[in-house]
């Protein structure tokens, strides 16, 4: 039987471990010039906490640094010299599964073995009797996404935190992708219409593609799904202006495509892609749990390949369609380690494995939720009265932008509108009209996707606004 150490002990230990960032080595924990007796008696406390998950160990032999492990992370002893894709796992707390998935994908390229698409992987996942998250995960990112809008029409969580989603998104999103516009840099892009200077273009139009999408997917709310409208509109929302044939933009591929990084080969044949794709969203629409469907979404649309490019930015955006439509808060990547969430993909890809993907989702979430109950907590109650007449607002709007109307022909169609289909009354109408003048004096370069024009359409019309 093991010799019993105190708890006040260990959690010493840990105290001290904490307090540095870098974490601690023994001499920091024992000093310059420790006995042999207590450097063994330290080596077994420490032990102890390796064992329970509470520590784990950096490099090995006189370099080995202790650090706090998150509560999930067993026993993790990442070697010195390790690669740099094991190092930033630190960041996220992986499972046993999953620090084993990213120890075999994080091995030279040439060790691993070459693979194709193995459609049995999707094939075993039977919709709400298969699940990648566990009861206790997902009832713990239920309760961390749960909003107080559950009866209210889809959407309406995620249009009342708009503004920041677009920014998170779009910028993490295309960050994952090697996008190198800062956050600071995004918000000027998508507030101010500014772009970055010495950035490139591809850069620039990821960003606003980000943008429209998310815009389609929370306009949209009562209408989107796992289903190939959806899916595919998302994809030509994202890949607008960045593929070299504009006519797969949109469309699933019908030619070979290369995944740099990996020994996994996607499929070639067009009928089976066609054939799986429609299986693939069939599976994910029949998952009942906004999470697990969230998570399978974003391992099985990658792995399939359907598109010529953009298919990760597509599962990305797709995974927050559950999380729209039931109004839960949203999944922005905030923070997750792009070598983190590749090496998950890489598990899908090379092993059929999820654990990795798994972990960084559940992380991803988590953090995503925390950030999205302090913004709508900071933002106050929505305007019922703009809520109420959104759609209509919109189409107001939109039908002023791309009529090009100047301002007096704009104001007697507003007022006309008004009359015929705001029926509640004078004081309704009035306020109808002033909430549309408002939102026509405040569109700029960085907000008019919102009401669903094409740049072209804002351009004329902002010339016409302009002169009158």
């Amino acid at each position: 039987m093991p010799a019993r150490i105190s708890p006040a002990v260990l959690k010493a230990i840990e105290d001290i471990i904490r307090a540095r960032n870098s974490g601690a080595s023994i001499t920091d924990l024992l000093g310059p010039n420790p006995t042999p007796a207590r450097r063994r008696t330290l080596q077994r406390r420490l032990k102890r906490l390796l064992e329970e998950g509470r520590v784990m160990a950096i490099g090995g032999g006189r370099s080995t640094r202790y650090l706090i492990a998150a509560t999930s992370t067993p026993h993790i002893i990442i070697a010195e010299g390790a690669p740099y894709e094991q190092q930033q796992s630190l960041l996220v707390p992986l499972s046993k599964e999953g620090h084993a998935i990213l120890l075999a994908v994080t091995q030279p390229i040439q060790r691993r073995k070459p693979v194709g698409y193995n459609r049995a992987f999707l094939d075993a996942y039977a919709p709400n009797r298969t699940f990648y998250l566990s009861t206790a995960e997902r009832k713990r990112l239920l309760d961390a996404g749960r909003t107080d809008l559950p009866d209210q029409p889809a959407g309406t969580f995620a249009k009342q935190i708009i503004q920041r989603l677009l920014i998170d998104l779009s910028f993490n999103s295309s960050r994952l992708e090697g996008n190198t516009y800062s956050l600071l840099d995004t918000t000027r892009l998508l507030e101010l219409g500014e772009t970055a200077e010495g950035k490139a273009e591809k850069d620039t139009q990821m960003i606003l593609n980000h943008k429209d999408a998310i815009d389609f997917l929370v306009s949209d709310a009562q209408e989107i799904g796992s289903n190939r409208q959806t899916i595919l509109n998302l994809h030509a929302l994202l890949s607008n202006n960045l593929l070299a044939d504009p006519a797969a933009s949109g469309a699933l591929r019908w030619r070979p495509v290369a995944i740099g990084g990996t020994t996994y080969r996607p499929p070639e044949t067009p009928q089976l892609i066609s054939e799986v794709f429609d299986q693939l969203l069939t599976t994910a629409a029949a998952i009942e749990d906004p999470f697990e469907q969230a998570l399978f979404t974003l391992a099985h649309i990658p792995y399939l390949q359907p598109f010529e490019d953009v298919n990760k930015r597509v599962s990305r955006l797709a995974a927050n369609i559950p999380m729209i439509i039931n109004n839960l808060r949203p999944l922005s990547f905030l923070d997750v380690p792009d070598s983190t969430y590749v090496s998950g993909m890489l598990g899908v890809y090379e092993l059929n494995k999820v654990e990795l993907l798994r972990d960084v989702f559940v992380w991803a979430y988590e953090r995503s939720a925390q950030a999205y109950a302090a913004v709508r907590q900071s933002l106050g109650d929505p305007d019922p009265f703009r809520l109420k007449h959104r759609e209509s607002i919109r189409l107001v709007v939109a039908h002023i932008i791309s009529d090009a109307l100047s301002k007096a022909d704009a104001l007697a169609y507003l007022r006309a509108w008004t009359i015929d289909n705001i029926g509640a009354g004078e004081s309704d109408q009035m306020r109808f009209v002033e909430t549309v003048e408002q939102e026509l004096i405040g569109l700029h370069d960085g907000n008019f996707a919102r009401f669903r024009v094409r740049p072209s359409e804002f351009r004329t019309w902002k010339a016409a606004w302009s002169i009158t």
